[in-house]
């Protein structure tokens, strides 16, 4: 059984699907692969490389995608892409349902087999499949990262014979797995650290990176049992917003992980 990737559209996307580590954990099942030309090239990982570890390197996409059983991309095909696809053919990414609903319903009706990870129940047996927290942890990391990179001042509290640099203040908004990565990131670069969650579970988890949690007065745990944030009520967000408005006067990076 082959398993075939092609460029991602390089405007909006510039991961790729199948890394060289990949392909060795492909192989090692049985699965032939087979790549676009230049599939990696503008991540530093040439065609040689591919071809080295047996990968089937083809200058036409169009032929990767009809000759695949299973193809594996980040995101949804471009029409002209999507209409070469064949019954019984697997695609797998991130499809996108809810914005893609038409197209994937076509491609239902033309029996190809569908696998939109995004929707992967969130559970311990899918954990390795588990593509929204895995991203969100680079994206908290990749904030911090750029937001101190456009910060004009020094990060950590310097103590020199000319003076003192106080360190940056961070506020992180919202303290999911994008956000508690963000929190670790930024207070080991040397920051001072505020957060604020409307579920009261993170509390426990924002202290214990280092961070101070900012608790809304009278503020219940807004969580679900599946660990989900719940729809808040005018009054909370009224206190929320009061006291952030009187936190934000203090700080230096805003950080947003949750809308």
């Amino acid at each position: 059984m082959r398993i075939g990737s092609i460029l991602e559209n390089q405007n909006i996307e510039k991961r790729i699907a199948i890394t060289p580590e990949i392909v060795k954990k492909y192989t090692s099942l049985g699965f032939e692969l087979c790549l676009s030309e230049n599939y990696g090239s503008h991540l530093g990982i040439e065609d040689k490389q591919y071809k080295d570890m047996g990968v089937n390197i083809l200058k036409d996409e169009k032929e990767v995608l009809k000759s695949s059983d299973i193809i594996v991309q980040l995101g949804m095909l471009s029409d002209d892409k999507t209409s070469i696809i064949k019954e019984n053919q697997i695609l797998i990414g991130v499809l996108n349902p809810y914005n893609n609903k038409e197209k994937l319903d076509n491609l239902a009706k033309k029996k190809i087999n569908l696998f939109s990870l995004e929707l992967l129940p969130r559970i311990t047996r899918a954990q390795s499949m588990d593509i929204l927290s895995s991203q969100a942890n680079l994206a908290g990391y990749k904030a911090v990262i750029e937001s101190f990179a456009n910060f004009e001042k020094a990060i950590p509290m310097m103590m020199t014979a000319a003076g003192t640099i106080p360190a940056a203040k961070v506020l992180v908004v919202g303290a999911g797995v994008a956000g508690l990565q963000a929190i670790a990131t930024a207070k080991r670069m040397g920051a001072i650290v505020f957060a604020t969650d409307v579920r009261m579970a993170s509390k426990e988890q924002v202290e214990s990176l280092g961070g101070k949690f900012l608790t809304v007065e009278g503020s219940e745990n807004l969580e679900t049992e599946g660990g989900y944030a719940k729809e808040t009520s005018e009054d909370f967000k009224k206190k929320q917003e009061e006291l952030l408005s009187e936190t934000l006067k203090k700080i230096d990076i805003v950080i947003c992980t949750a809308l």
